[in-house]
């Protein structure tokens, strides 16, 4: 590519441009066609073809311009990106300058565009929502790969059309996010996926619970997750205790020691072995209190299991 001056050559004159036209006083693109000739007309056809595509029709009239006062195609090229309409278009490319990240060129800047529309519509995404350029701007900038913003989307999927209502229900409960945010929540660039991967299950952990008249609790949800449960061993888990907390109650009560719902949770999940040892003993005591029956916390009281 040329190496060009920043200073225009002197011989630039002629009346301005309108901006956001593709007029110079009533010209159409035809009409700057019509105004050259030779190599000159078909570096014109080239270059507003190219720029038309990037969508900057608009630059058609400053093309014009710069080849009548003797610029090379290449020269013009070059020109056309220091103008705020091409900025604009290509706007998370000055984000990334910004952020120290190398600069997309227009055929992988649009690619990516298209890659990003592509991953919405097949979700089923309205039209509308998160699909222009300007919405792509910032995921470009921020250096979001098609890949991660499928995982977004994939969140957005799993949290909405296919949810059942408790999912949603502790999605507001946790971390106030309503229905109709959901997909806005998930697919915010700022907010790292790992960590919306992370509420997303969260609320998939307190949704079983709730299921079982659990209360839920956001950190106790979250620590499950962080601890390697699977949304299966979870809702085995919670059906557990939902099954064995009003005995252990009825214990708790009896021998004057304090067992909830925590502690119940703590023992199945293993991870409190106080919670484990309280539990134990708490049967212990029943058994001795029968000669050793069985008694009425017995069945299946297990001391729990750990997430593989």
């Amino acid at each position: 590519m040329a190496t060009i001056s920043t200073v225009a050559p002197a011989r630039q004159n002629g009346p301005s441009w309108t901006g956001g036209t593709a007029r110079k006083n009533g010209q159409t693109v035809q009409d700057f066609e019509n105004a050259l000739q030779g190599s000159q007309r078909d570096a014109f056809v080239a270059l507003n073809a190219l720029f038309t595509s990037y969508g900057l029709s608009t630059l058609a009239p400053k093309i014009f311009s710069y080849i009548q006062n003797g610029y090379s195609a290449d020269t013009i090229s070059v020109l056309l990106q220091e103008t705020p309409e091409y900025k604009q278009r290509f706007a998370g490319n000055e984000m990334r300058k910004k952020a120290g990240l190398a600069v997309l060129n227009p055929a992988d800047y649009l690619a990516t565009e298209a890659s990003y529309r592509q991953i919405m519509a097949s979700a089923g995404l309205p039209k509308g929502f998160y699909d222009s350029p300007a919405d792509f701007a910032s995921w470009i900038g921020g250096d979001v790969s098609p890949t991660e913003l499928k995982g977004r989307v994939d969140l957005v999927t799993a949290a909405t059309t296919q949810a059942n209502p408790y999912v949603k229900q502790q999605l507001k409960a946790l971390y106030g996010v309503d229905e109709g945010q959901i997909a806005a929540y998930f697919i915010d660039q700022q907010r790292a996926l790992p960590l919306l991967q992370k509420q997303e299950q969260a609320s998939e952990f307190a949704a079983a619970a709730a299921q079982q008249g659990l209360l839920t609790d956001r950190q106790r949800m979250e620590d499950y997750v962080t601890s390697g449960f699977s949304l299966s061993q979870a809702s085995q888990g919670f059906a557990q205790v939902a099954q064995e907390l009003p005995n252990l109650q009825a214990l708790s009560a009896r021998f004057g020691v304090t067992f909830g719902q925590v502690a119940e949770e703590q023992s199945v999940f293993g991870t409190s072995a106080d919670s484990v040892a309280k539990k134990r003993n708490l049967v212990n005591s029943e058994r001795s209190l029968f000669g050793g029956a069985a008694g009425t916390a017995a069945s299946g009281l297990s001391a729990g299991y750990r997430a593989t």
